[in-house]
């Protein structure tokens, strides 16, 4: 069975950088058999919170919220790739999120980071596991982070330099640790069915 992957990204910059490593690990995860999907938050372009997915009468929310809601049920594991501003979270990407909340209960999710210095992202990757285990996920240690964005993948994101030698070695953990714990999350769902 070939894991049904959300790679969620989430900049709204018109000269994004991290689109790099997000198009990078759906084709990387695609390689290794998984059927990964990106869902980039500023294509998607939902609205300022204001009222979440569950808040509306049945049938009548938005229909890119629809059409997101569906995607998020049926995925078996998530990548959340984010940048980093001003030691925290993205703003677009927490935006996404926060449309949703039991639609990520108990499953899988792992965290990239990347930045234009050497830092990587990690401080909002850590914020972003806070965040995650709220949500009712399950965050793997797993952690990928890429400083030097723009020397670390081409445009085409394909790897350069010594930053993307370090992506191309930090993947099969991460993928790994990502697979084991999808699997063991679809194993126990099939036997009991979550508290809540």
């Amino acid at each position: 069975m070939s894991d049904k992957i959300l790679i969620l990204y989430g900049s709204y910059r018109s000269d994004r950088q991290g689109i790099r490593l997000a198009n990078y690990l759906v084709n990387a995860f695609a390689a290794r058999g998984a059927s990964p999907e990106l869902i980039d938050a500023k294509a998607v372009n939902l609205p300022m919170l204001d009222r979440m997915y569950k808040e509306y009468p049945t049938g009548q929310a938005p229909a890119e919220l629809e059409s997101l809601a569906g995607k998020i049920r049926t995925a078996d594991a998530f990548v959340f790739v984010t940048g980093e501003y001003n030691w925290g979270l993205q703003p677009g990407l927490k935006n996404l999120t926060d449309h949703f909340l039991e639609e990520w209960f108990w499953r899988p999710a792992a965290i990239a980071s990347y930045s234009p210095g050497r830092f990587s992202g990690v401080r909002a990757g850590m914020a972003w596991h806070g965040t995650l285990s709220e949500m009712g996920m399950i965050v793997v240690s797993s952690t990928i982070a890429v400083g030097a964005i723009s020397q670390a993948l081409s445009a085409e994101s394909v790897p350069t330099g010594d930053g993307g030698a370090a992506l191309v070695r930090a993947f099969p953990r991460f993928a790994d640790d990502l697979a084991w714990w999808t699997e063991a999350a679809r194993a126990q769902t099939a036997r009991v069915k979550p508290p809540y």
